[in-house]
Formats: structure tokens, sequence, C-alpha cells
């Protein structure tokens, strides 16, 4: 009663994370507003864990279908040194904590067209998302959206006249009805193999990115809250010198020199294409559905043999299957659809049934274009691969084997910066999981892989460990994943937990 926010802020739960998203937001942007010095380290300082620009889940503002709101946030307590500073503490305590509270969790503190936007958009969203599987696609760009970001290290959208805004290709255009916004048209990318190319510094990359961003709602004004992927959309790239542990890559790699076992591949550091092998591997082992891959963070030797290697290197002497001679099996086969930007590898033409080309910012459907261009200058590359391929077997963790003590303390998780977890012993580098956009999502990954040790018996494979996390969250939230009532926690997808167990170090298998 006290927060009186109006129905439809509360109409559902996609509604009441939006407006939950914009309440964290108000409450830093009030915190920050009010801050001032009062007394030594972070004396004064009100502190409540950031959204950025999408809207998840999580525990600094939680609406419930009545209208309560619970807010999680630290006060810096204020004192000189070692010596209480008792009067800025009551001022802080019973004049600045109300103020801020009042200028941000009650509904008059927002007018009331800005909470039924945020609320309306999520909503949105949401049912943008679930309308691509049933029509047949992978994701969805709205016409008008605007992609690009303000840098490579700021998630908020590009502003000023150079900024292009997007339109779908009459082609690929489509039409979804949603709940709110109506009728909205965009460029749909169907199932199957979808390249994405054109000139340097033309938006492939851009695109891609906006994709595997689109895995999130994001909040309105972002540019991006009408592109959404599926669910399933996962970012795959090589990643040198990291660790696999009992992965079955044979599907792409096989036959090492030594006679090194690529069944049950395990390394200390893998190489770039072994590396990108075991990401496929992985994330289709947890049920990806869609794979995005960018021709600039991937392996090149993974990637494609042209013709003339082919010939200087003949197949007895190369234990890899390009990735450009599976992917069209992953989808026909398995129903693994992939998205692909590349830019200076022709081949992957031949196995496209989707081609769009960007061209300052906007995309051009150039699918029977690319099909001349294949037929009219064969590259005369022999496929690679051997006949079908079967989805290789889930693998079992050994539980004992995820330890998140060290020394004295039974469970030590910290996230010291937006791309490392400290598990028990190990340090864990996440900077290669791109779809990991928060800290607090880092945190709570960490929490749930503490929570693994815990899973009961009969619980065999990678897969069943992470459903049994899921619905542990579904039935009690975040809080779940902690005994203390944190407010730093943001919810994540399977695929980025099974990211963060399979770069454990002291990861076994069976």
């Amino acid at each position: 009663a006290t927060a009186a926010l109006p129905p439809g802020a509360l109409r559902g739960e996609a509604r009441r994370w939006g407006t939950a998203a914009l309440l964290v937001r108000t409450f830093r942007r009030e915190a920050d507003a009010r801050a001032r010095p009062r007394g030594s380290g972070r004396s004064g300082a009100v502190r409540m864990e950031s959204v950025g620009q999408i809207v998840l889940p999580q525990t600094a503002v939680q609406v419930d279908g009545d209208g309560g709101i619970e807010a999680r946030f630290a006060v810096g307590l204020p004192a000189k040194g070692r010596r209480i500073a008792a009067g800025e503490a009551i001022a802080l305590l019973t004049r600045d904590v109300p103020d801020i509270v009042s200028a941000s969790l009650k509904a008059s503190a927002h007018p009331a067209d800005v909470v039924e936007l945020c609320a309306a958009a999520n909503e949105d969203a949401e049912a943008l998302r679930s309308a691509l599987k049933p029509r047949e696609l992978v994701a969805f760009v709205a016409d008008g959206a605007h992609l690009p970001r303000r840098s490579g290290v700021e998630d908020v959208p590009l502003e000023g006249e150079a900024v292009v805004s997007f339109a779908a290709p009459p082609s690929f255009r489509v039409t979804i009805d949603l709940p709110n916004a109506g009728a909205v048209t965009g460029m749909g990318i169907p199932e199957g193999v979808t390249l994405v190319v054109g000139g340097g510094f033309h938006g492939k990359s851009t695109v891609l990115q906006a994709l595997q961003a689109g895995v999130y709602n994001h909040r309105p004004t972002d540019g991006r809250e009408l592109v959404v992927s599926r669910a399933d959309a996962v970012k795959i790239r090589a990643e040198d010198g990291r660790s696999v542990a009992g992965v079955d890559i044979s599907p792409f790699i096989d036959g090492l020199p030594g006679g090194g076992n690529t069944r049950t591949f395990t390394s200390a550091n893998a190489s770039g294409s072994t590396s990108q092998a075991a990401a496929i591997v992985e994330a289709w082992e947890v049920g990806a559905g869609v794979l995005l891959v960018d021709e600039d963070t991937s392996a090149t030797n993974f990637m494609i043999r042209d013709r003339r290697m082919q010939e200087l290197v003949p197949p007895g002497g190369e234990p890899i299957t390009p990735f450009v001679d599976r992917v069209r099996a992953l989808h026909r086969e398995h129903g693994v659809s992939t998205v692909l930007v590349v830019g200076g590898s022709g081949d992957y033409l031949d196995v496209a049934d989707h081609v769009i080309r960007m061209r300052d910012y906007l995309p051009e459907d150039v699918t029977d274009r690319a099909k001349e261009v294949a037929r009219d200058h064969p590259t005369g590359r022999a496929v690679e691969a051997s006949g079908s391929f079967k989805q290789p077997p889930s693998r079992r963790p050994r539980l004992t084997s995820i330890d998140p003590s060290k020394g004295r303390r039974s469970m030590f998780v910290k996230v010291p910066d937006d791309r490392t977890l400290l598990f028990g012993k190990d340090t864990v580098d996440l900077a290669a999981v791109e779809q990991l956009s928060l800290r607090s999502q880092l945190r709570s990954v960490g929490l749930a892989l503490a929570l693994l040790r815990s899973a009961p018996g009969g619980l065999e494979t990678v897969a069943d460990l992470l459903r049994w996390v899921e619905e542990r969250i579904e039935g009690d939230g975040l809080d779940a994943l902690s005994p203390r009532r944190l407010g730093t926690l943001t919810s994540f997808r399977p695929f980025e937990l099974a990211a963060a167990l399979n770069r454990l170090r002291s990861l076994d298998v069976e």
C-alpha cells in the first residue's frame, strides 16, 4: 500500500521484473545524487547492485504479485578512522535513506507512463522471444532498432545523427503481434545456416553482438529492446589456453599425433581449434539450439581448409574436420542452427541456407547472388567430413572435483572483476564467455557451482545437474543459492553455468 504501484505494473511476472529494473536504476541514481563524504573509507555510501541495460530476475529489488517491494542495498556506516560518527549516522539512516526510498521505490516518484513503458516493454520482449520457435526463427531484429554501442566497454546505445536505424530487407521481413506494441515488423533470421557477410566496418559483428545480447530483455530506449534471440542461442569462440575435461570432440578433431584420445579429450592448455570444438560440444551437451560464431574470434584452421592447403597437407595428416564440413549436418541431422559472421572465407557460401550482406549498417538479402557466385566460382575443395555423426554422449562430473573450499573456509566464492571468478583454489577466467553480462551474474554462477557439490545422488550428467539447480531457483528464487539474503545476485542461463563448470581446472569427469 505504501509503494502504491499501479495494477499494470504487477500483471504478470514479466511486467513485475520490468518494473523492478526501473526501481533499481532509479534507486542507484538517487543514491548517487545524495552521495557525499561522511567520514573515512566508504562512510555514507549507499550502494545497490547495477542491472545495466538488461532486465532479468535479480535480488536488488523484487516486486511481488500484491505490489510489495523488497529492496536490498548496502549502507556504509559513518566513521572517522576507528571512531563512530554518530551524528552522520543519524542523518544518513533517518534522512538520506528514507529520502532515497521515497524518491525511487514509491510509484509517486515515477510518471505513470514511464512505469507502464518499462512493464510493457519487458512483457513484449518475452512475447517476442516466445514467438520465434513456432515461426522457425532463431532471432528477430526490429525495424528502427539502434544496434551500435557507445564503446567496447559500455553497454549503452551509441547516440547521434550518424547512428543508422535498422531496416529489414523485404525477403526477411516478418510481422509479429505483441501484447502492448501491437504489430511489429523486423528481420526474422530463419533456422538453418545463416551467413552475415560484408566489408569491414559495415556492421557485421555489431549485428552478431546484438544477437548474443538478445537472449536477454533490454530496458526501453536501449535501442535493442525489440532485438531478441532464442533462449538457447550460445556464442562460440576459440579460447587458447583454457582447460577442457573429458569432452568428446571427435566429430571435429580425431586422430591426433601420438594417439591422443579425442573421445575424452582433456587438456590444461587447449589450442584455439580444440577449445572451439570443445565449446560447441559443451553447449550442445546442455541443449544449445543456435550457435553464434564470428570468424574474427575463431580458430582459422578449425573453420576452414581451402583447396590449396588440402593439396599441400593431405587428409591423412590433418586431424581437424573443418566446421564448414559439419555446420550443415548440425542443423539437418541435429536441429542446431548457426549464425556465422564471415568476411574472408567464401567456402561457406556452399553450405549456407541464407546470406545477409551488411552495407552501411543495413542488411540486404544476397542469398541468390551468393548461390550464383558459389556456382560460377567453384573452389575445388574436397569435403572432409565422412558421413553423418552422432551427438557425443553426456559427461558425468565427479562432484568431489567441484570444491569451493579454501584453507579453513568451506566456501570461498569471490568476483574480483567482471570476467574472473575465484572459486575455492581455482581462478576461473570467464572473459571468453561473452553472454555473461553482469558481475552479479558471475557471483550467482559461482554460488550455483558451490551448490552443485550438494546435489543428490542419481544426478549423473551435466544436464541433470544444471536442471537440478534450475529447479531449486524456480522454487525458492535466487535465495536458493545462499542462506544470506544477498542483494547482489542476478539470474543466469544453464549455458553460462556450464561454461564456468567446464573451465574449472579441478573438474574431473567420468
